[in-house]
């Protein structure tokens, strides 16, 4: 049952990017596609997923037994930088055109503050292996639900011509995200 909550809270209650706004910068500039969206979602998931397990190992059984916890955020940095180079070549030799697609968010995925931020909470709240592995599943789960949510919205509102001119692209793009972040808070009575 606490594995279960692990991933409802991770994915829904605590969302990563509608409640800790982590990630943001990918959040906001791969949602134009439903298709694009939900590619950087499993590559996020995959990342986010490895990147939790290899960060609580290497904290688990070398940084904390050797005292060099203050190096956790680079060696962090480092397992995430590999993860993404390993999935950025398979992507460019099995879906050249996914990509292309993904342009410069797939690297970003690098930077992108919610897979390190992830890997920390998990250091900083004591989770064991298999928690620290679910909880990074869970909250990949839960960016893919977020982008892909806001990728249709954006769809369906592209084709709207109701649409005042002064909310038209960056304004409405934010204020639809602000809405799911308020939406996103009727899950925390789900705690």
């Amino acid at each position: 049952m606490t594995l279960i909550m692990i991933i409802v809270t991770s994915a829904l209650i605590n969302n990563v990017v509608l409640n800790q706004f982590l990630g943001l910068c990918s959040f906001l500039g791969v949602s134009k596609q439903i298709k694009t969206s939900a590619s950087l979602g499993g590559a996020v998931i995959f990342v986010m997923t490895i990147a939790s397990a290899v960060a609580n190992l290497l904290y688990t059984f070398v940084l904390d037994p050797l005292g060099l916890d203050y190096l956790q955020t680079i060696v962090f940095i480092l397992v995430i930088a590999a993860l993404v180079q390993v999935v950025e070549m398979f992507l460019k030799k099995s879906m050249p055109a996914l990509h292309s697609a993904l342009g410069i968010y797939l690297p970003l995925i690098t930077t992108n503050c919610a897979v390190l931020g992830v890997a920390l909470n998990n250091v900083t709240d004591g989770y064991s292996f298999i928690e620290s592995v679910i909880c990074g599943f869970g909250t990949a789960v839960g960016f893919t639900l977020a982008i892909v949510l806001l990728a249709g919205i954006r769809e369906r509102l592209e084709s709207n011509d109701n649409v005042p001119k002064a909310f038209q692209g960056a304004p409405l793009v934010l204020l639809s995200a602000a809405l799911m972040a308020i939406a996103f808070c009727g899950f925390g009575g789900l705690a």
